[in-house]
């Protein structure tokens, strides 16, 4: 036994030496997507009370794949980072690496790509004891040619013990030493935007690139001009939007000196450290809540969904597209009737009537845009089409095309001179009529979301407020796309029919159109209001047809009956209008909880494994209807959903609801549809706005 042991024994040390290195790391489980691994790290691998610790997120990207560094550039969002630790504990920000600088075009971003540490420091209380659980959850915007939210929760458990450090301290060492750092250089800028640096080695400058800390300070993508004389280096920056000499200016400077390597350098022309809002928070309890697979809003003064122009091009793309909506195509053409009136000898009419048509849909894109942005300043939730949520403007809406088919019908004339209802402003024969028939098809237009506009309006509402208006203005202009090369081809109005006896018939024929999108209102404000509210709304389209007909006998009847008659008109349309408010207070019936969304039941339905279809809908999004007849009720696409067990929750957005606006939110999304598939155990899939069932079941894994 004596031989066995001694045999045995150096053995026996060997491999108590090699513990330390087999211990678990202090590292988290991972978040891994096809675009990232992340992880949370700790510098040390047991925690003492009252120490400072540091923690990190390790971020390593797939080639091409980068988040956003503190300040995204003209595009862009930071990550947000959320702490739960022991109640007493304090944190502190991110330390950040210096950033890299992204050009896509027209757009200069800031960026971390490659293997990336954000490292942060935690002060844990004194009176820390055991082993101490400390969870962290993070949301982040990974973007290559498209960008894509993701967010993960990340856990570490570390005994109590001498906070020396861990297997990781190497990674947050080299973090360290790679981190800008701060110069005893006198830093200043002048009202041109020139930047001044004074000291030593600062006139031995070989490249220098400024990256701001703030958005708007200066113009992200403009070149800058680096001058040296004796000790001084002058670097020319264009100012920004939000410049302003009398305020401090902090960044990174990668900084080229005499013997050819490149340096991070902190500047600042302040006195104190600038305070600007963290982006790691220390979070109220021990540990996040669910999140039911979903992220939260990814908040950003200065951010918004990147890509280069893709975000415009999307939303041209969709603003075009949407002049095939089945809600914007009878508008437009009532449009087209007025054009073919004009004849093909008219050019020069036919172009003022096509611009003026044209100012009326951009122009009313840019007034929604700024409703937008009033409400997101006031921190209210809208998404694009919300204005259908409300029962009051869908009551209104009904009235109004229903006045529209009335007068293609005939039963009154606004001859070009009541502009009151919007079948007037359409009939008009001078500019204000085309351009308030603009001014209709967008109002109407906005239940129908065409495809690509989903991740355009997202880009919109998060961008900062010149980013959203020129979002706005790309799908006014892709809208008004037909209408704008009648101005610039007269060719094409050339081609048009002659005007006859057949325009009458037509223009007839149109109403019924009308009738129908009217009659479609009324029902999506019985999803909203119950019976109650659809017997409001007759009522008013009873006075409104009612005035119509007073309003037509007047016009064809003696000028003494005009009198009475327009006085009678005056009444119904204000009783009609006080009708038509009432909606608005009438209750909704409770739709039943079987398949109903809820942050809740998805994220139970997560736990418990089961695969899961999320249909996020409005009953006034003709695309969502059309989707659930031609795909999703098939039975093809219900007989998989069987097959394979996946839950069907379905969210109704017919009504302002918050948790629908949070979820559309963290993917990327402002409006409706939208379609994710959460795989058993796997991420969540975005499916197409618009589907098929072959579209549905190639997004499904296999069956059994």
């Amino acid at each position: 036994m004596v031989h066995i042991t001694a045999f045995f024994r150096p053995l026996l040390v060997a491999l108590l030496s090699l513990l330390p290195a087999l211990a678990p790391a202090a590292e988290s489980a991972p978040s891994t997507t096809p675009r990232a691994t992340v992880s949370l790290l700790s510098a040390s691998d047991a925690l003492a009370p009252g120490q400072t610790v540091e923690l990190a997120l390790h971020f390593r990207f797939q080639p091409g794949w980068h988040i956003y560094w503190m300040n995204p550039g003209d595009a862009g969002q930071a990550p947000r980072i959320e702490v739960f630790a022991p109640a007493g504990s304090t944190v502190g920000d991110v330390r950040w690496p210096a950033p890299e600088r992204h050009v896509d075009g027209p757009i200069t971003t800031f960026v971390h790509q490659g293997d990336v540490l954000l490292p942060f420091p935690l002060t844990l209380p004194a009176s820390l004891s055991g082993t101490t659980a400390l969870s962290v959850k993070a949301s982040w915007l990974v973007c290559k040619d498209i960008c894509i939210p993701e967010e993960g929760v990340f856990r570490l458990e570390l005994p109590a013990g001498a906070a020396e450090p861990g297997s990781d301290a190497p990674l947050f060492e080299a973090a360290r030493a790679a981190a800008p750092v701060r110069t005893d250089w006198q830093v200043s800028v002048d009202a041109t935007g020139q930047l001044t640096l004074r000291g030593a080695g600062a006139g031995t400058l070989k490249a220098a690139d400024f990256f701001p800390a703030d958005w708007g300070r200066i113009e992200h993508g403009a070149a800058q001009t680096l001058t040296v004389e004796g000790d001084r280096a002058r670097i020319a920056l264009v100012p920004g939007a939000e410049f302003d000499a009398a305020k401090p200016l902090e960044g990174v400077l990668r900084a080229t000196g005499a013997d050819g390597v490149e340096r991070a350098l902190w500047l600042s022309t302040a006195d104190q450290p600038v305070v600007r809002t963290p982006v790691v928070m220390l979070a109220a309890g021990d540990a996040p809540p669910s999140s039911g697979g979903t992220a939260p809003p990814i908040q950003s003064s200065a951010a918004g969904e990147t890509g280069g122009l893709w975000p415009l091009l999307f939303a041209f793309a969709g603003g075009l597209l949407l002049n095939l909506m089945p809600c914007v195509f009878p508008v437009l053409a009532i449009k087209a009737l007025s054009f073919a009136r004009a004849g093909g000898g008219e050019a020069a009419r036919v172009r003022r009537h096509s611009l003026a048509y044209c100012a009326g849909v951009v122009l009313s894109f840019v007034a929604l845009a700024g409703l937008l942005l009033a409400l997101r300043a006031a921190g209210s939730q809208a998404g694009w089409g919300f204005q259908f949520q409300s029962p009051v403007f869908v009551a209104a809406m009904a009235t109004l095309l229903f006045a529209i088919g009335l007068n293609l019908s005939g039963v009154f004339d606004v001859g070009g001179r009541l502009a009151s209802a919007g079948s007037g402003l359409a009939e008009r024969g001078g500019l204000a009529g085309s351009f308030f028939t603009g001014v209709l098809a967008v109002v109407v237009a906005t239940p129908c979301t065409a495809p690509f506009m989903g991740g355009a309006i997202a880009a919109a509402l998060s961008a900062p407020a010149v980013v959203t208006v020129g979002i706005f203005v790309a799908l006014g202009l892709g809208m008004a796309l037909p209408y704008l090369l009648l101005a610039f081809f007269p060719a094409l109005a050339r081609r048009m029919p002659k005007p006859g006896a057949w325009m009458e018939r037509l223009k007839q024929a149109l109403a019924f159109p009308m009738y129908g999108a009217a009659a479609w209102l009324v029902w999506v404000l019985s999803q909203q209001s119950g019976a109650d509210g659809v017997l409001h709304v007759l009522v008013a389209l009873l006075l409104v047809a009612l005035a119509a007909w007073l309003a037509g006998s007047a016009q064809r009847g003696a000028p003494r009956a005009c009198l009475w008659r327009a006085a009678a008109v005056l009444a119904l349309v204000i009783a009609a209008l006080a009708v038509g408010r009432t909606p608005a207070a009438q209750p909704v019936a409770a739709a039943s909880a079987e398949g109903a969304y809820s942050p809740q039941r998805l994220a139970d339905l997560r736990a418990s494994g089961k695969p899961v279809f999320v249909n996020m809908t409005a009953a006034w999004c003709v695309t969502c209807l059309m989707n659930e007849k031609v795909a999703l009720s098939t039975a093809e696409v219900q007989a998989a959903f069987a097959a394979r067990g996946i839950v069907y929750l379905k969210g109704d957005w017919t009504r302002a609801d918050p948790d629908i606006t949070a979820f559309l939110q963290s993917h990327g999304r402002d409006g409706v549809p939208l379609y994710v598939y959460y795989p058993a155990g796997g991420q969540p899939v975005l499916l197409p706005q618009i589907l098929t069932p072959g579209v549905v079941l190639a997004h499904l894994e296999p069956g059994p």
